[in-house]
């Protein structure tokens, strides 16, 4: 399916993008600074805290995670059919261990996937998310969450952020430590003012390295969604459904509920939707696929696209078409031979 391999190889080569400039960076700090000791203890120590910060995150977020969005697992005889769902799919994705199925008591409509090898890997739908989408909605937005554990996006995100982390962190000891404020020294030809000039040079790819780094956050939104198109049938169009119904819900939320969406925009990188990102319509009036229709004809609806963790929305649902397209012709021609 060309959409799925043009999206590999757009991801393969923004990693190996922020990868080979970050070397470059480091191979170019040694060039400069003579290899001193001095400097390789700064490399060092910068990798080694930048890493350990990273790695802790990692470790504690599921309890963080859990905290912030209150969630629970599924317990009362009403909610155990989210347990089927996560269960069914995820056998359907081919994971050899079920993630374990819970509730988020926001009610906005939304769903996440987290964990670790500490924690267990887990898949939770939110209170409006039930309540708002019908099951097999509901099935493909857990398909997408599944998606992102068969993928290990939460490992490979974490992995690719701490480059940019590293040359933020290099670039702000070179301005403000003083390390090289004594001048020459026998070990290295850097100067204070050259230290001055490579630090704000560092600190500006780190901006731009992060650019890549939610290119890449985007591009794995688009594959975690291709596993709701060919995990299940009819999986992309009940997908494009349920996004359309929480950018609707998303749109429509009242004020006194505007603390909600700050709460859930702390960590929205984990969601399958940006909460502040919603259709302002009076086409929420309008049946779903009239909806679905909508934000596909729309140029874009997100006008900062660039900044965010996820595609615009217009984007994204015309690229599930795409994938959709693709898969019922491969089908068909399997079928054919």
């Amino acid at each position: 399916m060309a959409s799925l391999i043009k999206l590999r190889l757009s991801m393969l080569g923004s990693i190996a993008l922020v990868i080979g400039i970050t070397t470059l960076i480091l191979s170019a700090i040694l060039s400069l600074f003579s290899y001193g000791a001095d400097v390789m203890t700064i490399l060092t120590f910068s990798l080694v805290f930048v890493v350990g910060v990273h790695f802790l995150q990692w470790l504690i977020s599921p309890w963080i995670i859990e905290a912030l969005y209150k969630v629970r697992p599924v317990t009362s005889t009403g909610d155990l059919w989210v347990a089927e769902v996560v269960e069914k799919v995820a056998r359907a994705s081919g994971l050899k261990r079920v993630p374990k199925a819970m509730i988020s008591q926001l009610g906005i409509p939304n769903a996440f996937a987290y964990g670790n090898f500490l924690s267990g890997y887990k898949v939770a739908v939110t209170q409006g998310l039930i309540d708002s989408l019908p099951r097999e909605e509901v099935e493909a937005v857990v398909a997408h969450e599944v998606g992102h554990i068969k993928h290990r996006d939460v490992e490979v995100m974490m992995v690719i952020s701490i480059l940019p982390a590293l040359i933020y962190w290099l670039g702000r000891i070179l301005i403000y430590s003083g390390f090289f404020s004594s001048g020459r020294s026998r070990e290295s030809k850097s100067t204070p003012a050259l230290a001055f000039l490579v630090g704000m040079v560092l600190i500006i790819v780190s901006f731009l390295s992060n650019l890549v780094v939610l290119y890449i956050s985007r591009l794995r939104e688009y594959y975690a969604d291709s596993n709701s198109v060919l995990t299940l049938p009819e999986g992309g169009r009940n997908l494009q459904r349920a996004l359309a119904r929480i950018l609707v819900a998303s749109g429509t939320i009242s004020k006194p509920r505007s603390g909600e969406i700050s709460s859930a925009t702390k960590l929205k990188a984990l969601l399958i939707s940006d909460p502040e990102l919603g259709v302002r319509s009076s086409i929420r009036t309008y049946d779903i696929d009239e909806v679905v229709e909508w934000i596909k004809s729309q140029k874009r609806i997100s006008p900062l696209e660039i900044f965010s963790t996820h595609p615009d929305p217009a984007k994204r649902l015309r690229f599930i078409d795409r994938l959709e397209q693709e898969t019922t012709k491969t089908r068909y021609t399997i079928l054919r031979v």
